[in-house]
């Protein structure tokens, strides 16, 4: 039996969720330890804890607090993510496989260490069991550094990471071929650390150097006020829009129409399903690569392209060597799309999960060099 405790249960969970109830002939629980949140009901999300047998919501009496307790105590294997130690504690003290579901610890930087509350807390649920059953399945290709940092999971970090839905599309060379050209999308919400603003200067750019390309922007936030004004600002009204708030549904199919999609989150972007899903729309992707699920799903120059944010003009450079190489720009959309399809993808990550597990438990050496549950 194999029980999985999260905050909620939500989009990016769901197609992993269902693979593994399935694969393991319905011996697989999640652990949904509060409701979703406001903001992400607000933000088109819905809440689909009732819709699945295998959910178990603890806040919602004593009875379900007891029987989430019990879960953790009796199932086999544990993978806990977001939600109380308390679950878990008395497992991993017992030497029972455990797994944690994390993405990088210090996303303000490592010197955060050095307060003691920051210090307490990475001993309490990592340092003090560095010797127990206890493994760490990175949600971010940064998580395993930090692990390392800290002298935690030794020979025990695995790249992992979030599987929203993949589609299969019926013919991906059509699909490309009906791209809008030169068209550049952005999704997101309109934050600071989000950088929406990055795609604004390349538009200048780009128009600056004469490219006849359109760039819509998809989200609501706090920055799109001045977003909007950097627009008519640089004088990018005809080239640059900003359309708003947008369902996942709907951001999905501006996603199969895009040639090139812009990614540029800073270091505080945990994973980013968003990469996930553009790949699998079969979009030319120029992502930050400080963003925790670039480095593992971008192979640069083949089926993506990763910027560095701190070199001038590396984005600009980038999109416009797309832009100029149709070759170039079907062949990573391509990539992309084959990328999600072979490798990250919730049937794929099952597999592999429960072949891991048979491993742990047998011990038997790990055999996978690249993808989820290869070692980190």
């Amino acid at each position: 039996m194999i029980t999985f405790f999260s905050n909620f249960i939500n989009e990016h969970q769901i197609p992993f969720c269902n693979a593994m109830y399935r694969k393991t002939n319905g011996q697989f629980w999640f652990v949904a330890t509060e409701p979703i949140s406001a903001e992400r009901l607000s933000m088109g999300f819905k809440d689909k804890s009732n819709d699945f047998p295998y959910v178990v919501k603890s806040f919602e009496s004593d009875k379900a607090f007891w029987e989430a307790m019990e879960l953790g105590e009796k199932s086999d294997v544990v993978i806990i993510g977001d939600a109380p130690d308390e679950f878990v504690q008395e497992r991993i003290k017992a030497g029972k496989l455990t797994f944690r579901y994390w993405e990088r610890f210090f996303k303000q930087g490592r010197w955060k260490i050095l307060d003691p509350r920051v210090l307490k807390t990475r001993y309490q649920h990592d340092i003090r069991y560095r010797n127990k059953n206890l493994h760490m399945l990175c949600a971010s290709a940064y998580t395993a550094l930090d692990c390392r940092f800290i002298f935690s999971y030794p020979n025990k970090t695995y790249r992992w990471g979030y599987f929203p839905e993949v589609k299969r599309y019926d013919d991906i060379e059509k699909m490309i071929g009906l791209k809008h050209p030169a068209s550049i999308l952005w999704a997101g919400r309109l934050i600071g650390w989000k950088h929406p603003d990055a795609s604004i200067c390349l538009a200048e750019k780009l128009k600056q150097e004469e490219y006849q390309f359109k760039l819509d922007i998809i989200g609501e936030g706090d920055r799109k006020p001045y977003l909007l004004e950097l627009i008519k600002k640089k004088n990018l009204e005809n080239c640059v829009q900003i359309h708003g708030f947008m369902s996942p549904e709907q951001v999905r199919e501006w996603m199969e129409k895009a040639d090139i999609f812009l990614f540029t989150s800073d270091h505080n972007e945990g994973w980013g399903a968003v990469l996930n899903e553009s790949m699998n729309a079969a979009c030319a992707v120029v992502a930050c690569r400080e963003i925790g699920s670039v480095p593992y799903l971008i192979e640069e120059g083949v089926n993506g392209f990763q910027y560095d944010r701190k070199k001038k003009d590396d984005l600009f450079l980038k999109v416009k060597q797309l832009l100029n190489d149709d070759e170039l720009r079907h062949s990573m959309q391509r990539r992309a799309y084959e990328t999600m399809l072979n490798a990250w993808n919730a049937d794929a990550a099952s597999d592999r999960l429960l072949h891991l597990i048979d491993c742990l438990q047998e011990g038997k050496e790990m055999e996978y060099i690249t993808g989820p549950c290869s070692r980190n």
